[in-house]
């Protein structure tokens, strides 16, 4: 026999029951039929700008109420070398080929030759980078299984890799850079590449989130987009629990 239903009664008492205010918003904002709102992601310079033309601002186009913020840190997305992403979280594979590149002018290799081996850039003057450790960045070379760290020599030393391509268009002397950073001024020609068979294939970048509930419309928009604009689409969904 069925139980009559209790009268309903209210209590003014809070109850640990009760979500706090924080997920009913999250859970709010997890319903809204358009993307909106701020979407934190978290990458080191180099990778920033590897996603930032063909993820960021097409996004950015398709949804321009959401607004990206860049940042070191409290973010919601994360963003770096797949071989590097912690084991908690859930990655989605970007797919993007990644190649770092020795770089000078047309001018500069003229003037200066063209090195045949990494040994040969103690003849040349290169482009330094300091990482934030304040320990010079060692150039990595590899082929057919020699690996090889050079510690090259220069005029100037830079604490923003990004300050190497601007010196190497002015003939200063020889940069390492991400390719994606030089590819338009070596298709260009005003930057030519050297020591191909020495340059080494970097992993693809990952984004990376943890799990979390009611995810906001515009993080389940940018990681769908993500995945059908990398090729990851085989990648682990995201997940509501």
């Amino acid at each position: 026999m069925a139980m009559p239903p209790r009268p309903f009664r209210t209590s003014w008492r809070a109850s640990s029951s009760v979500p706090p205010l924080a997920s009913w918003i999250r859970f709010a904002r997890s319903q809204q039929a358009t993307p909106s709102g701020t979407l934190r992601i978290n990458a080191f310079p180099t990778a920033a700008r590897e996603i930032f033309p063909w993820l960021v601002l097409p996004f950015l186009r398709m949804y321009p109420q959401v607004h990206v913020d860049i940042v070191s840190g409290g973010f919601d997305l994360g963003v770096r070398s797949i071989d590097l992403v912690p084991a908690d979280m859930i990655a989605v594979p970007l797919g993007v080929a990644r190649r770092n590149v020795v770089v000078g002018t047309p001018s500069y290799l003229k003037a200066h030759g063209t090195p045949m081996a990494p040994q040969n850039l103690a003849e040349h003057c290169c482009l330094r980078v300091r990482l934030p450790d304040g320990a010079i960045y060692r150039w990595p070379f590899e082929k057919d299984g020699q690996s090889v760290h050079i510690d090259v020599e220069g005029a100037i030393t830079l604490d923003e890799a990004s300050l190497a391509r601007s010196a190497a268009l002015a003939s200063v002397g020889l940069a390492l850079a991400m390719e994606s950073d030089v590819r338009d001024d070596i298709e260009a020609g005003r930057l030519v590449r050297v020591l191909e068979d020495w340059t080494r294939t970097l992993s693809p970048l990952s984004l990376y989130y943890p799990s979390r509930r009611n995810p906001t419309a515009a993080f389940k928009a940018f990681i769908n987009f993500a995945r059908r604009h990398s090729g990851g689409s085989d990648a682990p969904g995201l997940s509501t629990g």
